[in-house]
């Protein structure tokens, strides 16, 4: 009988495939490193055909690892990153590398948007302001500098899509990755004035299917490269930041989901569109709902930077981000001026925004750089939930990401957020949220909201004394990023050839 569901999570660095029984029990987790290019300052690419081949071996492996054979599994669903690119020449085949949504190289095109009037207009009509990674900027920027890809284009995908298109051999995309530059807010769908409000003329954009929606069947190509069964229904997926919040039971009204990883994502369901600067008005997993989405590059990663390039191994064979969790606890319990900004790789506050620390002392310590980093990475997340709480007023937070496993570190959330936290149990959050909808687009589950899990967690409540500490904090951050602003640019400077 066929009960099994296979989710398909493509990350930055990792493509993974999760298989899943019909109650949401992990069988079997498979990963493989899809390799990044950066051949020039801001460009983060990657090879199309590796990110198949890579992905198919991940599959493959998951299905020997489960001990299940694969005629067992009912459906398959992706999720991938969003924004970024992935293009097709009018063949079908990949038209230069996939554009990953690290890429900063359109931060001008979206700057000087941002100065004539485009950004203020896109806003209204589409619901959010084009960014540096948005497939709006990213398709400027082609047309601006290689012209002859951009007069080659056949198709304009993202990462999911592209994967959805190699299990089935079927072109098209979902609601929610389908509103990430080109669709109207009001009625969801795309609109002829869109793409020359621009600069851009047509665009080939793909037919827009629900994310639980059917919209193809594994070839028998992908079948033999995958060990999948010829024939095994794909549901159309959906945007990774709303698979997160899907699998971790934070996709709903009144809730802030929160990912802590590459990107600080923030985000909240509404029935009512609303626009504002910052955040993206997108669409939800079905027509009449929308993602409010405050989000930037600014969250985990710099946790990962530090320990890799500053930590300190004790020798124990722990892995370095537990080894840290001791020192980041001993330095929370003692006065400290340090304060960081995590802008290493982005900001709210635009592309040429760095990271710093501030208030070092000679006798401050690596834990207390540790603290710095941590709190920064809440406190930018603050950043984005006050946004959200003036438009839409959630009154809890679900938190996911490899950095709310530790208990210090969820509880440092809910103090700087000055809201409970509940962390989700649960495992490969957004490859859950895949396998919901491919589960629902074969009737196992009555729509992608009905988890059958028990929505379990463990909830912490702000403490009163340290949400008070990390508030000064926050408003000393703010000051100094509004104060940075002007110099930013003049910093940025300093490193060009």
């Amino acid at each position: 009988m066929r009960m099994l569901l296979l989710g398909i999570d493509n990350g930055l660095t990792v493509t993974k495939a999760v298989i899943f029984d019909a109650s949401g029990r992990v069988l079997a987790t498979a990963r493989r490193r899809v390799a990044q290019s950066m051949p020039k300052p801001r460009h983060v690419e990657r090879d199309m055909a590796d990110l198949w081949h890579q992905t198919a071996a991940a599959i493959s492996e998951a299905i020997a690892v489960s001990g299940q054979p694969a005629s067992r599994i009912a459906a398959v669903a992706a999720t991938a990153h969003g924004d970024g690119l992935y293009l097709l020449d009018r063949a079908g085949a990949p038209l230069g590398p996939g554009i990953l949504s690290l890429d900063s190289r359109a931060g001008s095109v979206a700057e000087n948007w941002a100065r004539d009037g485009t950004a203020a207009r896109a806003l209204a009509r589409t619901g959010q302001m084009p960014h540096a990674s948005a497939p709006s900027a990213l398709l400027a920027w082609i047309r601006d500098n290689q012209p002859d890809r951009f007069a080659a284009i056949g198709h304009v995908l993202a990462c999911k899509d592209w994967l959805t298109l190699c299990l089935t051999g079927r072109i098209g995309t979902d609601l929610t990755e389908a509103s990430t530059s080109f669709t109207a807010m009001q009625s969801q769908d795309y609109a002829p004035d869109i793409p020359d409000l621009f600069g851009l003329g047509p665009l080939p954009l793909p037919e827009i299917a629900l994310p639980d929606q059917i919209v193809g069947h594994v070839t028998p190509e992908a079948a033999a490269m995958t060990g999948l069964l010829p024939g095994t229904p794909v549901a159309a997926g959906l945007h990774d930041v709303t698979a997160s919040a899907l699998g971790a039971g934070g996709y709903g009204e009144g809730i802030v989901a929160i990912v802590a990883g590459t990107y600080s994502i923030n985000e909240t369901v509404t029935r009512q569109p609303r626009t504002d600067p910052r955040w993206f008005c997108r669409n939800g997993i079905a027509r009449g709902e929308w993602n409010a989405m405050s989000i930037s590059p600014a969250s985990s990663a710099n946790y990962d930077w530090f320990l890799d390039n500053l930590g300190a191994d004790d020798g124990s064979g722990t892995p370095l981000h537990f080894q840290a969790i001791p020192q980041i606890e001993t330095a929370l319990s003692r006065p400290s001026t340090a304060l960081f900004l995590p802008y290493l790789f982005g900001s709210p506050h635009g592309p040429q925004a760095s990271g710093a620390f501030f208030g070092l002392r000679g006798w401050q310590d690596r834990p207390a750089l540790l603290r710095a980093v941590v709190e920064g990475i809440a406190l930018n997340h603050r950043h984005h939930v006050e946004a959200l709480r003036e438009g839409f007023a959630p009154r809890h937070a679900r938190l996911t990401g490899g950095i709310s496993r530790a208990p210090v570190l969820a509880q440092l959330f809910a103090d700087a957020l000055d809201m409970p936290v509940t962390t989700s149990p649960v495992e490969e959050a957004a490859a859950w949220g895949a396998a919901l909808c491919a589960g629902a687009g074969v009737g196992l589950f009555a729509s992608p909201r009905h988890d059958p899990r028990p929505q379990a967690g463990t909830t912490h409540h702000p403490d009163p004394d340290r949400a008070t500490d990390l508030a000064a904090r926050h408003a000393v951050l703010t000051d100094l990023a509004a104060a940075l602003t002007p110099l930013w640019p003049r910093i940025e400077a300093l490193g060009a050839p």
